[in-house]
């Protein structure tokens, strides 16, 4: 699911509540109401309160989303399952994914840089 997700995705550090909703196919008051409901679930905010999601926050969400309407647990059962598997593969992941980040960012900087240079 990440891998497809990568390259699904434009290559944004953040994407607003509704660019996510329509990436996931969910309403943003689900989004905000599941964000409630999972602590793990937490988005950025703007000084103004604007959701902010990066890819992780996404991955999560689609999981959620796989978990509750094709896999039928109950917002408990989710709940429960993903934060015991997310603290386990986020000290695993922790320093992998910060270093894939950022090569990512600087290889979009460098892009930008060379758009300026032409």
């Amino acid at each position: 699911m990440g891998e497809a997700l990568k390259k699904e995705l434009p290559f944004k550090i953040f994407y607003k509540i509704g660019e996510t909703s329509r990436i996931v196919g969910v309403e943003p008051y689900v989004l905000r109401y599941w964000e409630t409901e999972f602590p793990f679930l937490k988005p950025k905010k703007t000084k103004s309160g604007q959701r902010l999601y990066t890819k992780k926050d996404i991955e999560i969400i689609l999981l959620i989303k796989k978990m509750l309407y094709e896999d039928r647990y109950t917002v408990e059962g989710v709940r429960q399952k993903l934060a015991s598997r997310l603290i386990n593969s986020e000290e695993i992941s922790k320093e992998k994914s910060s270093k894939e980040e950022v090569i990512e960012k600087i290889k979009h900087r460098l892009k930008e840089i060379l758009k300026m240079l032409s």
